[in-house]
């Protein structure tokens, strides 16, 4: 995803310590001090670090991760499984 200068990157889907299965978020944009970004978990729909988004901006990016976690989870399947790769 690229919007307002957002470029959004996605993990393929892991397990976490209790052996849920996640998908790690990334949201990065250039700031006037570098690299501004934000890391959230799907299915959890929260932001868990952030440097340079404000505390409004991260509540977008969880509303965003909330109202496409599932599309989010079905493209992390695809890059989970390398026999789709081709």
């Amino acid at each position: 995803m690229r919007s307002d200068g957002i470029t959004m990157t996605y993990s393929a889907i892991v397990r976490d310590k209790d052996n849920k299965k996640i998908v790690r978020v990334s949201f990065e944009r250039g700031g006037a001090l570098g690299k501004e970004i934000a890391e959230g978990l799907i299915p959890e729909c929260k932001i868990t670090a952030n440097n340079g988004f404000s505390e409004d901006e991260v509540k977008g990016l969880e509303i965003y991760l909330e109202a496409n976690s599932q599309d989010i989870m079905e493209k992390a399947k695809v890059i989970s499984n390398p026999l789709k790769w081709l």
